[in-house]
């Protein structure tokens, strides 16, 4: 009678390859405190040297507030731009087949790759008024570059390989069948893509958006050729803050980032939280 082997498993718990939960917790914590924690903690340490009277003068002031709105506020529209237009590439690139789709697939991750001063330059010679395309939006009075609009054009072109790398998996493992049973059963494309595909997309949307935004707001090497950087116009705030860098105002430099890293993180947590219950709604009305 054969007898078949039976590897020896050692107590009752199965094989892992990775190293158990209290050690690979043990090197997480510690490689973001490294990396993240005690960065961040240096700027909250820098801020604690002002008093609560001149942290409040220093990130309220008038300068200050101009450069937050056209921070956040491009950052927002650049975001939402990427999200609707994200999504057409990411569907284009999923569902259809077409001459050239490797190089477009290819191209939507060359603001990965492109150093951001060489995007700020580049968007700046297409959009300046003698160039490409500015000379032929001048004469429509529509100035781009050395405005907020050309800040959100550069915050639009960093952004987009957010939106479709996020989306674009989901779609590919999306079930088409859903949609031609939507289709049998009288649906047009619009109801179909709302009922159907945009819940099913919906969670990928919302992480592409902060990502995109979250990459957006922090941003400088590419907005700075473009925005014409004056001060209460079109000045960003990481601009700001480098500014206040070179004139060896730490503190105040380190107070202006220490709110907009609490704004940041405050507006992706909101985000992450509603994606989260979207995604447990979706999984309880499959059930």
């Amino acid at each position: 009678m054969s007898s078949i082997a039976v590897p020896a498993v050692r107590g009752s718990s199965p094989f892992r390859v990775i190293p158990g939960f209290n050690i690979t917790l043990g090197f997480t914590l510690l490689y973001l405190c490294l990396i993240v924690l005690i960065p961040l903690s240096a700027v909250f340490l820098k801020t604690f040297t002002l008093s609560w009277s001149e942290f409040w003068e220093v990130v309220t002031s008038d300068r200050v507030m101009a450069s937050y709105r056209l921070s956040f506020g491009a950052s927002l529209i650049a975001a939402v731009i990427n999200v609707i237009f994200g999504t057409v590439v990411a569907w284009v690139l999923v569902r259809y087949r077409f001459p050239g789709k490797t190089i477009v697939d290819a191209l939507v991750d060359l603001p990965f790759a492109l150093p951001t001063a060489v995007a700020g330059i580049a968007l700046t010679a297409l959009y300046a008024p003698n160039g490409w395309i500015g000379r032929h939006l001048e004469p429509l009075g529509i100035q781009v570059a050395f405005t907020p609009l050309g800040v959100v054009v550069a915050l639009t072109f960093i952004g987009l390989p957010f939106v479709v790398r996020t989306v674009q998996p989901v779609l590919e493992d999306a079930e088409r069948e859903l949609e031609e049973a939507a289709a049998s059963l009288g649906a047009n494309r619009l109801q179909t893509f709302l009922r159907v595909v945009l819940p099913t997309i919906l969670p990928a949307l919302m992480t592409g958006f902060a990502m995109a935004f979250a990459r957006a707001t922090g941003e400088y090497g590419s907005v700075i050729f473009i925005a014409g950087n004056m001060p209460m116009i079109s000045e960003i705030t990481p601009l700001l803050i480098v500014t206040k860098l070179e004139q060896y105002d730490y503190a105040g430099a380190t107070a202006i980032a220490v709110v907009m890293l609490v704004v940041s993180f405050l507006l992706l947590l909101m985000i992450n939280l509603l994606q989260a219950w979207t995604r447990r709604r979706n999984q309880a009305a499959r059930k």
